[in-house]
């Protein structure tokens, strides 16, 4: 790979501000900060492209977005029908984002495909659906979806809907590099400036096929929902009005779509803090449900009252928690023995135990959606990860093929008004599946390091010589996720079996220098009352993450 020139790159760079950062920094010589920018490019793999914005091939801009583009457009030339099919584009309200939207439209109909953008800052299920409703050979996604206010992103979708997966993404990759390292410059590429705006229809129909899954009849809810500044508010409301459900009272401070997400740390419906003024509003209100999207809308995160929690009356249900209780909900309105429930090796094992009690299918993909919605045969009723993200189905599959935080928000309003209607509450269904297949408690243990060659070393030291205990654990089996058994693709990994039925996986971070630990102890349920096992599995869970931190020997 050709380094880039920081003077050939300001040459071709068509926007003024990322211009100007780099003329001061070379006015300056400063070397660090052009070194940060110009001794990598942004990696594209199956997630796209996702970086701070900035000047540089190591950094988010128009350059960069106008490479990844006409990579994409010389991969489409090999597919058959492209052209005609053309690429649907949509994007988010963060900073540049509708610029890198138009500069993608411009390349694509300069490289002769068709482009259609969507009409305005819309959640990335809608692209996600546009793709397959429109017949498009792909998709463009520009977010960086709960990523810090200095990022964006450039996520890539094939015309079935889906995030694209290997060999698509070295082949477009190949493509991209292929251009910088023959010197091409974007603003000689050539530029269409005709590309086609979609209409409001394609958001209509999206509503049409999310209202339509499977969501029973029970509307009696009372939602406070938040947004986190992002575009879902719009959306959302009208999904939770055509469904027939009162409409959710909004979180007035982040309502309005904000690239710098001014109330929020990080705009991330799991980092701590990030739902506070949603429960303040939901306890002013006495409301039943809390629901957050993230700002793109594809996650769905989840907050019940709760007494007995340490959450001063309300509780947040994790990623796992809500993928348990949407797929019991999801079974219970639907019918077949095709149906298919998939999670990933990261998420909880209690889907697995719902599968078999409901004689469904059930399958176990790698972490993210793009496996989830290639994994197990059958039709997918319910895909989750447990990082909040949820894909629905029905009678037909699923409408969306991707998380879709929007279809996700209404079955919980859904399955909560079902339970409300019996006298119960989520928590109560959350109790009645402990009761029959244990207490499943899950914990993340996330590790941000300075540099990836340490994540590599420390994987490495766990592979040549894994820990024999952790904790009051002993290991029993470590599994190698390089080179995996059964139907898993391979991928960098470790997952370690332990005594008490409990269980690790360890990955890297695909699109950050952090390693990324999932925990996972199953508890049997006797006379002990649950918020004391609860309260029991977590002090298990913080032991355990301590002991496996010090057998990491990270800094």
């Amino acid at each position: 790979m050709r380094p880039d020139d920081p003077r050939a790159w300001l040459a071709q760079d068509p926007d003024p501000e990322t211009r100007a950062e780099l003329r001061a920094l070379l006015d300056a010589a400063d070397a660090a900060a052009l070194a940060d920018r110009f001794g990598a490019r942004l990696a594209f793999g199956t997630a796209g492209l996702r970086g701070e914005l900035g000047a540089g091939p190591n950094r988010m801009n128009r350059v960069t977005v106008r490479r990844a583009a006409a990579g994409l457009a010389a991969r489409l030339a090999a597919e058959p029908g492209a052209a005609a099919r053309g690429v649907v584009i949509g994007y988010d309200a963060r900073h540049k984002s509708a610029r890198f939207a138009l500069d993608t439209a411009a390349v694509l109909r300069g490289a002769g495909l068709r482009a259609l953008l969507l009409p305005r800052a819309l959640p990335t299920p809608v692209l996600a659906f546009a793709v397959r409703f429109l017949g498009a050979a792909a998709g463009v996604m520009v977010t960086a979806s709960h990523n810090p206010p200095r990022d964006n992103g450039y996520k890539v979708y094939w015309g079935d809907g889906a995030q694209i997966v290997p060999p698509l993404d070295a082949e477009i990759a190949g493509e991209i590099d292929a251009l910088a390292d023959a010197g091409s410059r974007v603003d000689e590429l050539p530029l269409g400036d005709d590309w086609e705006v979609v209409g409001e229809d394609v958001v209509e129909a999206y509503l049409d096929a999310v209202t339509a899954l499977p969501l029973g009849d029970a509307r009696d809810i009372s939602v406070v929902y938040t947004p986190l500044h992002g575009v879902g508010r719009d959306t959302l409301l009208a999904a939770f009005a055509r469904a027939g459900f009162p409409p959710p009272a909004v979180v007035p401070a982040q309502a309005d779509p904000d690239p710098d997400f001014p109330t929020v740390a990080f705009p991330n419906p799991e980092e701590p803090g990030a739902l506070d003024l949603a429960l303040e509003l939901a306890d002013a209100r006495g409301a039943d449900l809390v629901i957050a999207n993230d700002p793109d809308a594809d996650r769905c995160a989840v907050a019940v009252p709760d007494p007995v929690s340490d959450g001063g009356g309300w509780r947040t249900l994790t990623g796992d928690e809500v993928g348990a209780l949407l797929a019991e909900h999801v079974l219970a309105h639907t019918s077949g023995d095709d149906r298919l429930l998939v999670t990933t090796i990261v998420s909880s094992s209690l889907p697995r135990s719902l599968a078999r009690e409901h004689g469904v299918r059930f399958a176990e993909s790698l972490t993210g959606f793009k496996w989830i919605m290639k994994a197990g045969r059958g039709r997918l009723v319910l895909g989750y990860e447990e990082a909040l993200g949820y894909c629905l189905g029905g009678a037909d599959g699923p409408p969306v093929h991707d998380k879709d935080g929007i279809g996700a928000a209404l079955a919980v309003a859904a399955l909560a008004a079902e339970a409300r209607r019996a006298g119960r509450t989520l928590t109560d269904l959350l109790d009645d599946q402990a009761r029959r297949h244990g207490l499943h408690a899950t914990a993340p243990l996330t590790l941000r390091v300075p540099d990836r060659a340490l994540i590599t070393d420390a994987l490495t030291r766990l592979r040549t010589s894994p820990p024999t205990r952790l904790g009051t654990h002993t290991v029993t089996a470590v599994d190698d996720l390089s080179a995996p058994a059964g139907d898993l693709p391979p991928t960098d990994g470790l997952r370690l079996t332990l005594t008490g039925d409990a269980r690790i996986v360890i990955r890297p971070s695909g699109t950050e220098p952090k390693l990324k630990c999932y925990l996972e102890i199953v508890i049997p349920v006797d006379d002990t009352p649950l918020p004391t096992l609860r309260r029991n599995a977590r002090t298990t869970l913080t032991g355990l993450a301590a002991a496996l931190k010090t057998a990491l020997d990270l800094p």
